[in-house]
């Protein structure tokens, strides 16, 4: 034993002398180097030197500056290599403090949510709830579980609802009678006062489309409009602040977060949901909605709508079903019951987009540019009405005041001509519009002139806008006096006074 001792302790000494030359011997390398060896290699350049000619020079300079970048170029790929490398360690650094921060909040979660439980049921027990109430509360708190949230309180808000409307004999008015009795009681209890030239194109404009657009001036009353209509109707209208951020559907009708597994439920996917339980009329108002592009975030309600068959007017929400998800979505898709309309509120100004032809087409545009003059009006009630009535009556205006067969063969001409010379037609949507709007307009107690008056000097006439109308002035003289020759000299006041604006501007 004793031996080996010494053994050992040799080995060691002779372990740390080689280890010590080996050190010694780079640092007297490195020494060497910067003392004898830079200096000796200076000396033998200058004695090389000196039988250098023009071109040993000229050579001399071009290796010395290759060498100097090629150093460079290594000096620098190092330096990035080790940068990427300190990044990458502290970025594995933080994600391990991310990770230790994540496991430690779940654990004051999990701690959070025992206390909370304990707390319930010392609630449960202090309160004396039987079982079924007991299995109600935590229904209700396994809600918050659920990637639609607002959508299921819907659910459980209509669950024991009846939806049947229920008229009474006085709710059962004609169209007329509507338009009258809506202006009576916004004026004595609304105290908002509106004439018949603006709720008679309302109410036939619900008739020819399910979207709407208010425009005009700010302050003239183009949200209230629709605010009463809620009103008298007894079922609120939903208005829905349309955003400058609104980019696409998703920003209106909300979005599947992938990383929360949650729908981003907005009021108006809440609002249309909402409709699918009801029976009377709703309205959904879209304020301020060319404060984003209306083409970008609605245009696949304004296809939807499009639909002959409302069995297609179907939302794609989610693309799938899960257990739990609101009873309405079917498949993933939400569809649209008839008894909703979209009224869209637009103002005219510099901070507003311009609303393009696509949605003017499908659209029942009102322009709303002066206030109509308080007037002392009956105290009136408003109605109780199902859509399926006011449905009832607008197909009892489409046979009892169809168009006459002169208005139609004029408005053919008059179509012949807008094409011929403005390169500007009617379609068959907006045929198909007119038959709808000038038969209620009728029914509402206006004339088929005024109607269409109505509907061409807003369809038709507002394309005039993107031609090139300083070369059209003979053209718009002659449209004034085919309209005069056509449908008599006091009718069609509307188009013969945009004709007259657009001449005078020219």
């Amino acid at each position: 034993m004793v031996e080996f001792g010494r053994y050992y302790i040799s080995f060691l000494r002779e372990l740390l002398e080689i280890i010590g030359k080996f050190f010694r011997s780079i640092f007297e390398s490195i020494a060497v180097f910067f003392s004898e060896g830079i200096f000796k290699l200076i000396q033998n350049f200058i004695m090389a030197s000196i039988n250098f000619t023009i071109l040993d020079w000229i050579i001399f300079v071009i290796v010395l500056l290759i060498n100097i970048v090629f150093i460079t170029v290594i000096v620098v790929l190092l330096l990035r290599v080790l940068k990427k490398y300190i990044r990458f360690s502290k970025q594995e650094i933080e994600k391990d403090e991310l990770v230790q921060e994540i496991d430690f909040l779940n654990r004051k979660t999990m701690e959070l949510l025992d206390e909370k439980n304990k707390i319930l049921a010392l609630k449960v027990s202090n309160l004396g709830i039987n079982p079924d109430q007991e299995e109600a509360m935590e229904e209700e708190i396994d809600l918050s579980k659920n990637r639609f949230v607002k959508l299921l309180q819907v659910d459980l808000k209509y669950e024991n609802v009846d939806p049947t409307v229920n008229m009474i004999e006085t709710d059962k008015v004609t169209l007329e009678g509507l338009v009258d009795r809506f202006i009576n009681f916004s004026a004595s209890r609304l105290k908002l006062y509106y004439s018949k030239k603006i709720i008679l194109p309302f109410i036939a404009g619900m008739a020819a489309s399910k979207t709407m657009i208010l425009e005009g001036i700010s302050g003239t009353g183009k949200t209230s409009l629709p605010y009463a209509m809620g009103k008298f109707f007894g079922h609120d209208s939903n208005i829905i602040p349309v955003q400058p951020s609104w980019r696409d559907r998703a920003e209106m009708i909300g979005y599947l977060n992938e990383f929360t597994k949650k729908f981003n439920e907005t009021d108006f996917l809440k609002a249309i949901y909402e409709t699918t339980y009801r029976k009377d009329i709703s309205i959904i108002v879209l304020d301020e909605m060319n404060l984003a592009r209306v083409e970008y975030y609605f245009a696949e309600l304004l296809s939807l709508l499009e639909m002959p068959d409302k069995n297609e007017w179907l939302v794609d929400v989610v693309p799938d079903n899960k257990p739990g998800d609101p009873k309405n979505i079917i498949n993933g898709k939400l569809l649209l019951p008839g008894n909703v309309w979209f009224i869209g509120t637009a103002n005219k100004d510099d901070s507003t987009f311009t609303i393009t032809d696509k949605v003017y087409d499908r659209a029942t545009p009102i322009e709303i540019n002066t206030k109509s003059t308080a007037f002392e009006a009956p105290d009136t009630e408003g109605v109780i009405m199902s859509h399926e009535y006011l449905d009832l009556l607008f197909e009892s205006a489409y046979k009892d005041y169809p168009m006459t067969l002169k208005t139609m063969e004029n408005l053919e001409l008059l179509d012949y001509f807008i094409t011929k010379n403005f390169k500007v037609t009617f379609g068959n949507r907006i045929m198909k519009q007119i038959r709808s709007f000038v038969p209620v307009y009728v029914a509402c107690g206006g004339t088929e002139l005024d109607a269409l008056d109505f509907m061409v000097a807003r369809k038709i006439f507002r394309k005039f806008e993107g031609l090139n109308l300083p070369f059209l002035q003979q053209e718009i003289t002659d449209l004034s006096k085919l309209i005069e020759k056509l449908f008599g000299k006091n009718s069609f006041v509307d188009c013969q006074n945009y004709l007259a604006l657009i001449k005078k501007q020219f």
